[in-house]
């Protein structure tokens, strides 16, 4: 059963790999659904756990950037086709891995988009909140019944540092639509502390049961999540070329850690850098937040749940 418990601290750190932090852990039987498993972080997770023995239930927005993701590394997943940012392909999703009839060991919601440099909306809704946030929302709720059939699963949640630079309030609940006022990275970072707070929110309501929910920060580094940000990639890609940048290989290492350290069994509710527990935000910490959020994300999903 899981319970509220000090993680302990890790020998891994920033410059740790996905490959290092998992050497010697032993997945053969086990079921890893990831999430944007076609590039970036979910394609180095799905590389790596599934070299330790895992089969994964690889999710795209499309079947085939699943399939080709896989063919890459020479391996056989269950692609499965999820736009994040379509409730009805989420639904959809959800029932050909319920028909699947499989335990998830792990769930990892990896996808996202980042900074769109106008408001899109959709659902009247605006995109990341939808994409990053809702679409992982309705995902998780839709499978947690498979996750519980696991011995010990995890869901693992990829929040961001960026969740320390939301909109005033943390979520402005008055304002989701992004009409009465839109910048790129204030409601990239609401997302963000979104994925956080519903992680958090999630491990309250799992307290008692054999599984845990747990939120990352990667890292800054260059992936296709930088695809929307146009003409300031160019900036940025001389940030991530600094010190302070880190690779893919080493971006995943903090998910694929909180996946399947032996270390972490029972640990629930924490935000992880660096494979290890970090300081969350004022807004990060707080549960009236994350369950006022919760109920929210419940009302704006009710006909897809």
């Amino acid at each position: 059963m899981t319970t509220r418990k000090e993680a302990p601290k890790s020998t891994f750190g920033r410059r740790s790999t996905a490959q290092e932090v998992t050497a010697g852990i032993d997945l053969s039987g086990k079921t890893v659904l990831i999430t944007g498993c076609n590039s970036g972080l979910g394609w180095e997770s799905m590389r790596v756990l599934a070299k330790r023995g895992a089969h994964i239930i690889g999710l795209s927005r499309t079947r085939q950037k699943a399939t080709d993701a896989a063919a890459e590394i020479g391996i056989d997943i269950t692609p499965v086709e999820c736009d994040l940012a379509d409730f009805d392909s989420v639904v959809a999703a959800t029932r050909e891995i319920e028909s699947l009839n499989r335990p998830i060991d792990v769930l990892m919601c990896n996808a996202g988009i980042m900074a769109l440099p106008e408001l899109h909306q959709r659902y009247g809704l605006e995109l990341q909140f939808v994409t990053n946030h809702l679409g992982h929302f309705v995902l998780v709720n839709r499978l947690l019944e498979q996750v519980k059939r696991a011995p010990a699963g995890r869901i693992v949640v990829l929040s961001s540092l960026g969740h320390l630079t939301s909109v005033p309030g943390g979520i402005n609940f008055d304002n989701l639509s992004g009409e009465q006022g839109y910048t790129p990275f204030t409601f990239y970072g609401q997302s963000k502390l979104a994925n956080l707070l519903m992680s958090d929110e999630l491990a309250r309501r799992l307290d008692g049961s054999s599984v845990t929910s747990n939120a990352v920060h990667p890292g800054v580094i260059m992936t296709p999540l930088m695809r929307n940000l146009g003409s300031l990639r160019a900036n940025l890609s001389k940030i991530f070329s600094m010190p302070f940048s880190r690779s893919v290989q080493q971006g995943a290492a903090t998910q694929c850690y909180v996946a399947t350290a032996p270390a972490l069994q029972g640990v629930s509710g924490l935000y992880f850098a660096n494979c290890n527990p970090a300081i969350k935000s004022i807004h990060g910490k707080n549960a009236k937040l994350a369950h006022r959020l919760w109920e929210v994300s419940e009302e704006l999903t009710a006909d897809y749940l």
